[in-house]
């Protein structure tokens, strides 16, 4: 082969080298800036918070958000320990917990989102100090909503529960001033007993559904200890636990006008977590 040769042989191996370079480096650059979020079918209030999100993300770290909706609670934390996402914003401490505990403690949090107080209504009484003796009060029946309703109903100062509890049952109710009959019933059925009962802890949810006001609500859970297991999170696989990608997610997540929004939306409803003392 020739010099002349030589040297084009070489010049096109260079080209083609330059090519892969910026072709699958960059590519492999992009993969890595592109977040997979899964997260609840939600509202339009939800996607406009969402949007602004994925626009700081986008123009302060050079992330893009991508998210995968889901219609069932028990979906989202299966698909981030399968890899199919990167990270999900839709649960609690406590539910991440519960899961945990059942799937190997395989996810963690890595930044708080949002809660949203639970409320205490009654048609019969204005302020919590009017129950009487023997009042029944209805509270939900699964694990997790029973005792944070057994926890509003502590802090509204009319039970008293045992120390160190994970989740508490009317089994640990150790104090109970006004004999008050504690009801457990599906968390669908809280708002409708409302007529035939003294008080009920209602869901958010199902508080819209029957048209409650969360202006009405006598008594609203106080952002301490005991509530703090009820805040959202956003979740990782503990892999990645300490990814600067995805904390970078959570600081486009945690901002001002994420605050702003949330309250803009949802008023009283919800409130941001990772800004707020819980003591």
């Amino acid at each position: 082969m020739s010099k002349k040769n030589w040297f084009i042989t070489g010049f096109v191996i260079i080209i083609i080298a330059i090519i892969g370079f910026f072709s699958f480096g960059n590519h492999s650059s992009n993969t890595k800036k592109t977040v997979t979020i899964g997260i609840m079918s939600g509202n339009k209030n939800d996607d406009a918070i969402w949007k602004s999100i994925a626009e700081t993300a986008k123009d302060k770290y050079g992330i893009t958000l991508k998210f995968k909706e889901f219609s069932d609670y028990s979906q989202p934390n299966k698909a981030l320990q399968n890899g199919d996402i990167d990270l999900n914003a839709f649960q609690h401490y406590a539910f991440l917990d519960a899961y945990n505990a059942k799937n190997g403690n395989k996810l963690i949090p890595i930044g708080e989102t949002i809660i949203g107080p639970g409320r205490f209504y009654s048609d019969t009484y204005k302020n919590v100090k009017q129950f009487k003796d023997g009042d029944t009060i209805v509270i939900p029946n699964d694990p997790s909503n029973e005792s944070r309703a057994l926890y509003i109903l502590q802090s509204a100062g009319l039970i008293g529960l045992k120390s160190g509890l994970t989740l508490a049952t009317t089994k640990d109710i150790n104090s109970n001033p006004k004999n008050l009959n504690v009801k457990e019933v599906s968390a669908d059925q809280t708002a409708r007993s409302l007529s035939s009962v003294q008080g009920a802890i209602v869901n958010g949810n199902y508080a819209q559904q029957a048209g409650l006001k969360y202006s009405d609500a006598i008594f609203v859970e106080p952002l301490n200890q005991n509530s703090h297991k009820w805040v959202n999170l956003i979740a990782a696989r503990k892999s990645d636990k300490n990814n600067k990608i995805y904390k970078e997610v959570v600081k486009a997540y945690q901002t001002k006008k994420t605050e702003q929004l949330v309250a803009k939306y949802y008023g009283d409803a919800e409130t941001t977590a990772w800004d707020k003392n819980f003591k």
